[in-house]
């Protein structure tokens, strides 16, 4: 199958590959693909950690920023907040069946980052 090409106005429209906005990836990039996400996943594949632990892990993200990142993957499903206790405050983060199920392309990003020397 030929590639259908239209030229308007000085722009190049592809049409060989139509995907329904927004596309797959972009849908996919939109719930992992924020700044600490990926990490964050990639902590927690190993068992349930503290909120202070994944700070320290994730060297160079405020506080402020983790605690962002885990709200949302929280609110996506991608983890769990679990309070362990009042006094003092202490909570730590799991990674759920949805989020686990990410980890299969991250192990996959992670092998291509070490190929190409990224």
């Amino acid at each position: 199958m030929k590639n259908k090409i239209d030229i308007q106005q000085n722009e190049i429209t592809d049409f060989s590959d139509p995907c329904t906005l927004p596309c797959p990836i972009e849908r996919g990039m939109r719930i992992i693909g924020g700044k600490w996400k990926g990490s964050i996943l990639w902590y927690l594949k190993d068992g349930p950690i503290r909120f202070n632990e994944l700070t320290r892990k994730l060297r160079g993200a405020s506080k402020k920023m983790v605690n962002q990142r885990l709200k949302e993957m929280e609110e996506m499903d991608l983890l769990e907040r679990k309070v362990l206790s009042t006094k003092p405050f202490a909570v730590a983060y799991e990674i759920t069946d949805f989020g686990k199920s990410a980890l299969v392309f991250l192990e996959q990003l992670k092998d291509w980052s070490l190929e190409n020397n990224i």
